[in-house]
């Protein structure tokens, strides 16, 4: 029985990631958003109790990468083609039936249509870059590029941010469209990038050998703490400072 507990957690990852999608597509991104927390959280246990069930398998391997598409990568790319219409003022226009519009499909009142598709480049990026992980017998210790529910924190970071922080200014940034632009392809370049990421995989609960992860947990929670929803891409920076320290440190 316990070998199937790790396959349960990933379905639950993908039950939370299909909802996320209607959620999204429905302009719901902050209902979407949170329940790609729950995924993200399934899809850590899920590992997590593979190990210490001792029951890995490449089934669990291949349907976690499957669930992960969907929930780290196809939500984040549909949150960022939102975000890039609203960018463009043309959020109601672009989701009209085509059959509705006067104007052709690229163009609406002046505007590029177009432009909002660019955001689905994260969910390509993030298939790709799982599929590299599955055939990569080295990501056993550390990740080589930004994981993707890492990178689908950062994406959903910004409708709740929009939501719940209340700031012009920053409002302002992030419903710029080269500012979202500019993360997209950072997202995307990060998720296939050579850098080596620490994993959070606690080998032993000893201070020394994990001393990286502690004080990156303890600093998250700070910044948490402090800054909210607002602290989600500085967590990710942090992560990879403090990975790219550990790195030259190692050496």
């Amino acid at each position: 029985m316990k070998r199937y507990i790790p396959n349960a957690l990933t379905l639950l990852n993908l039950f939370c990631g299909s909802i996320a999608v209607i959620f999204a597509v429905n302009d719901n991104l902050v209902t979407a958003s949170f329940f790609v927390f729950f995924g993200i959280f399934f899809d850590f246990f899920d590992g997590f109790a593979a190990r210490k069930l001792n029951v890995q398998s490449e089934i669990g391997l291949q349907l976690d990468s499957l669930a992960d598409v969907v929930t780290s990568g196809l939500v984040p790319g549909i949150i960022m083609y939102k975000l890039l219409s609203l960018s463009i003022g043309s959020f109601s226009e672009s989701f009209a039936p085509f059959y509705e519009r006067t104007e052709t499909m690229l163009w609406v009142g002046g505007k590029i249509l177009i432009l909002p598709i660019l955001g689905l480049a994260i969910t390509l990026a993030s298939a790709y870059r799982l599929a590299k992980f599955n055939v990569d017998t080295e990501q056993q210790s550390y990740f080589k590029g930004l994981p993707t529910p890492a990178n689908a924190l950062l994406i959903l970071s910004l409708p709740l941010i929009l939501e719940f922080q209340n700031s012009d200014a920053i409002n302002a940034i992030i419903l710029n469209k080269w500012f979202l632009i500019a993360v997209t392809i950072l997202s995307c370049w990060l998720l296939n990038s050579g850098i080596k990421l620490f994993a959070l995989k606690f080998k032993s609960w000893g201070f020394k050998e994990n001393a990286t992860r502690y004080i990156f947990i303890m600093l998250c929670a700070v910044l948490i703490i402090v800054l909210q929803f607002s602290a989600i891409p500085l967590v990710i920076l942090l992560y990879i400072i403090m990975s790219v320290l550990d790195n030259i440190t190692s050496k």
